[in-house]
């Protein structure tokens, strides 16, 4: 919970059960009218995208007070924290469930046949996150100056390293770097919503891209080939075994994501406690924090689930995809996507302007990395993108972008994520140390 002065306030609606139904009128309210295929709709929808959309439409509800992710009450006992569990829902429970259902159909070759150039935009994102602190301290202290003060445990830097380790690895890092350079807790509010803030408007640019995939393309001259041909591959694959569903076929669908997500979670609980003990009893600070991502049930949760997806590809449950696996897995995506939207107070982006243009200029320099990279590598704009987000949004947002330009890439969005989370805090360590040295700390 952010630390405030005042209250948070609450929202007009505070039942979940009222929220969720609130979401799901707005995601019906986007794919309703994306259907209409002439008129201002049509013209609209080819300028925006229908999931930019879904991430948009909450974040608008939570700005103006009708829905929060969290707020606060006073009492007699003193103040009293509330917040809603649909992202919490939605992030464990109906994501992994998608990857699953959109991963039966997956053709692990032509996957790999994508070549390294996944790889090579996920380091340059990488490379963009690490350098980018050092480079926006830097430039704002030339005209801000107050913006990066701070000593000892205060230091702003120390804050900006927690970031550093959210944007390349996730949560875990960022715990890892809050424990590693001990910044005040007290201050570390701010920086949770410079993360959210940041990498969410980050998120909604890359969503409109994809809109305009096909001039992106063409602009970076990119090879699109390998990913047209798994596209290709995986539609005439789906409509070769299509089929009117039945109800058993959602029962078992339903059973095999479901029941997958159940073992991950079991499994996941009992691994990252394994390894909570493990990684406790490193004696070296640096690789006992490296390796804190391990001790995250999240982490495993998602990385259970694919694994099983992917052995549940060599299957026959991949011929579930024929009765609309993948259209329930988007389903389920595009809920995540607007409990993640009920997130973003649009109005908090004049709050704190200092760190928030710290924020623009650090992501902005991860653009510029990646842009140049695939401009000169000539890597599609599906690689930028996901490469992207799989640093900065991590797990549970690397999906949704990759899903955008086809269900059957969904995990590789999860792969790249997997990866930002064993090399995040290193990374962030690396960032930190050049951030003090700018910052003169």
């Amino acid at each position: 919970m952010q630390e405030t002065t005042e209250l948070l306030k609450e929202p007009f609606i505070t039942n979940d059960t009222v929220v969720f139904g609130l979401l799901m009128l707005c995601l019906g309210v986007i794919f309703y009218t994306s259907a209409i295929k002439k008129g201002f709709f049509n013209a609209f929808y080819k300028i925006v995208p229908g999931l930019f959309l879904a991430y948009m439409l909450p974040a608008v509800l939570t700005t103006f007070g009708i829905i929060a992710p969290e707020w606060q009450t006073e009492s007699e006992k003193g103040i009293i924290e509330h917040s809603s569990s649909l992202y919490y829902m939605s992030s464990r429970y109906l994501l992994p469930a998608a990857l699953v259902l959109m991963t039966l159909s997956l053709d692990l070759k032509s996957v790999f046949n994508l070549g390294p150039k996944a790889l090579i935009m996920f380091f340059t994102g990488t490379i963009g996150i690490i350098i980018g602190g050092p480079i926006a301290i830097f430039l704002i202290s030339m005209v801000y100056p107050e913006a990066i003060g701070g000593a000892g445990p205060d230091a702003v830097w120390r804050g900006l390293a927690t970031l550093a380790g959210s944007w390349i690895g996730g949560g875990a890092n960022q715990t890892a770097m809050l424990e590693v350079y001990g910044y005040n807790q007290k201050l570390y509010g701010g920086m949770v919503f410079v993360d959210i803030v940041v990498a969410n408007i980050w998120m909604a640019i890359l969503l409109i891209g994809i809109g305009k995939t096909k001039k992106i393309d063409k602009w970076l001259k990119a090879d699109t080939s390998a990913i047209e041909s798994l596209k290709e591959k995986m539609s005439k694959f789906s409509t070769k075994i299509e089929r009117n569903p039945t109800t058993t076929d959602y029962i078992i669908m339903a059973a095999i994501a479901f029941g997958t997500v159940s073992f991950a979670h079991f499994s996941g609980n009992f691994l990252s406690n394994f390894f909570k003990n493990f990684v406790g009893n490193i004696e070296s600070e640096t690789l006992r924090n490296s390796f804190t991502f391990l001790s995250s049930s999240f982490f495993w949760v998602i990385s259970i689930s694919t694994i099983i997806a992917v052995l549940l590809s060599f299957t026959k449950a991949k011929n579930l995809e024929g009765a609309g696996a993948s259209k329930i897995g988007s389903v389920f995506i595009y809920i995540l996507v607007a409990s993640i939207g009920m997130k973003m107070d649009l109005s908090m982006i004049f709050d704190n302007v200092g760190l928030i243009f710290i924020g623009v200029i650090w992501m902005f320099i991860h653009a510029i990395l990646l842009i140049g990279v695939a401009k000169l590598i000539k890597a599609p704009y599906f690689f930028l993108a996901v490469g992207s987000q799989a640093n900065v949004g991590g797990a549970a947002s690397a999906p949704i972008v990759a899903s955008a330009f086809h269900p059957s890439l969904a995990t590789v969005g999860v792969l790249l994520a997997v990866l930002g989370y064993a090399v995040g805090t290193l990374g962030a360590i690396i960032s930190a140390e050049l951030m003090r040295i700018v910052s003169g700390g």
